[in-house]
C-alpha cells in the first residue's frame, strides 16, 4: 500500500483530491494542514463519516508550513511516496493588505516541504500545485502556455510564482521528482462561502444584488471553471503519465463570464437575477480581469475531465442546497 502526503489537505480542493483517493485506490493518505481560514477538518470529516473503512487510510497531522518539518514530524508523516503540495494562502485582497504573510505561507512553507521532500529517499514524485494567475491577465483571444513568462499582478500570484521557481529550481539541483500544474477557477462541494459560486447561490437564494466584476465598458470578466474533482482526476493521471521537472496547465471545459455564471445559477435555481456591473478593476489594483491558460499538453496526453462543466455546476448548486450549512461561513 502506498502513503501519501497531501499539504493543505483539509482545504477545498485538497478535501476533494483526499475524497477522489480514498475512492479510487487503496493508498494510505497523510493530511498536514495547519487549520485556518481555508482549512476545515469538518470537509473530511463528513466523507469519512459516511464511509467509516476509510478512516483506516487517514491520518492527520496539524503543521504550519512556515516551520520547518522536524525529525520528530518526519517520523509521524513516515515513508510517502507520493505528495500532493496544496497547502497555501490564497486570498487576492488579503495578499495586498498583507504581503509578507504570503511569502512566509508559500515561498517559505512551499522551500520547508521541498527540504523534506529531498532529504526523504522514498518520495518520487512530488505535485506542486499553482495558479493561472502567476501569468496575469489574458486579452481576448490570449491562452498562455506552460513556460510562459510570468506577469504577477499582485503578491498572492507573485508569491505562487516564486513558490513555483522554487520547485523547479529544486528539481535542476538536486533531482526533486516534482510537476507543476497550474489550475484555473474551481469549483465544488463545501467551498468557502466567500467565494464566487457559493456567493452567487447565496445572493440569488435571497434575492439580493450581486455585484460583478467589469472594465469600464461594462464588459464582466471571465474565467474557465472547472470541479475539484475533476482536478483531483487529472491528478491522478498525471502520477502516472507526467514527466519530472514538468508543467501541466489545468482548465476548464468553457470560457464563462462571471455575468453568464450567475445567470446561469439563476436559471438552475429558478430565481431572478438582480446584479450590477461594476468596474472593480480600474479602481483596485492587482486584479485582472481575464485568465486564459492553453491545455494542448494534457490533451496531447490523452485526458479529457470525467465530467461536464454543465453538469458539474448543477451537481454543485444542487447538493449546496442540500447543504446550506456550507452558504453560512
Amino acid at each position: 500500500m502506498q502513503k501519501v502526503l497531501v499539504t493543505g489537505g483539509a482545504g477545498f480542493i485538497g478535501h476533494h483530491l483526499i475524497e477522489h483517493i480514498l475512492k479510487n485506490t487503496d493508498w494510505f493518505v497523510v493530511c498536514l494542514d495547519r487549520l485556518d481560514t481555508s482549512g476545515n477538518l469538518n470537509r473530511i470529516s463528513e466523507f469519512l463519516e459516511t464511509n467509516p473503512s476509510w478512516k483506516k487510510r487517514f491520518k492527520f497531522l496539524y503543521h504550519d508550513l512556515k516551520a520547518e518539518i522536524n525529525s520528530q514530524l518526519a517520523k509521524q508523516i513516515g515513508n510517502v511516496s507520493l505528495v500532493f503540495h496544496l497547502a497555501a494562502s490564497s486570498h487576492v485582497d488579503r495578499s495586498i493588505e498583507d504581503p509578507l504573510s504570503f511569502v512566509y505561507d508559500n515561498v517559505v512553507g512551499s522551500c520547508n516541504l521541498f527540504n523534506f521532500a529531498r532529504n526523504c529517499d522514498t518520495i518520487d514524485y512530488i505535485q506542486n500545485f499553482s495558479t493561472d494567475e502567476v501569468f496575469g491577465d489574458a486579452p481576448v483571444g490570449t491562452a498562455y502556455k506552460e513556460w510562459d513568462r510570468h506577469m504577477a499582478k499582485n503578491p498572492y500570484s507573485a508569491s505562487k510564482s516564486g513558490a513555483e521557481q522554487l520547485g523547479i529550481a529544486f528539481h535542476n539541483t538536486y533531482g526533486l521528482p516534482i510537476i507543476t500544474t497550474n489550475c484555473m477557477n474551481v469549483i465544488g462541494e463545501r467551498q468557502h462561502p466567500e467565494k464566487y459560486l457559493p456567493l452567487c447561490i447565496k445572493k440569488i437564494l435571497a434575492g439580493e444584488k450581486i455585484h460583478i466584476h467589469s472594465d469600464p465598458n461594462k464588459n464582466p470578466g471571465t474565467r474557465f471553471y472547472v470541479h475539484a474533482r475533476n482536478v483531483a482526476d487529472v491528478s491522478l493521471f498525471l502520477t502516472k503519465e507526467a514527466e519530472a521537472g514538468d508543467k501541466y496547465n489545468l482548465v476548464g471545459q468553457k470560457e464563462v463570464s462571471n455575468l453568464e455564471l450567475a445567470q446561469m445559477v439563476a436559471e438552475i435555481l429558478g430565481k431572478e437575477l438582480n446584479y450590477e456591473l461594476v468596474d472593480f478593476h480600474s479602481s483596485r489594483p492587482g486584479h485582472d480581469l481575464r485568465y486564459a491558460l492553453e491545455d494542448t499538453k494534457i490533451c496531447n496526453m490523452g485526458y479529457s475531465y470525467p465530467v461536464s462543466f454543465e453538469d458539474s455546476l448543477k451537481k454543485t448548486i444542487q447538493w449546496t442546497i442540500d447543504n446550506p450549512k456550507w452558504l453560512a461561513g
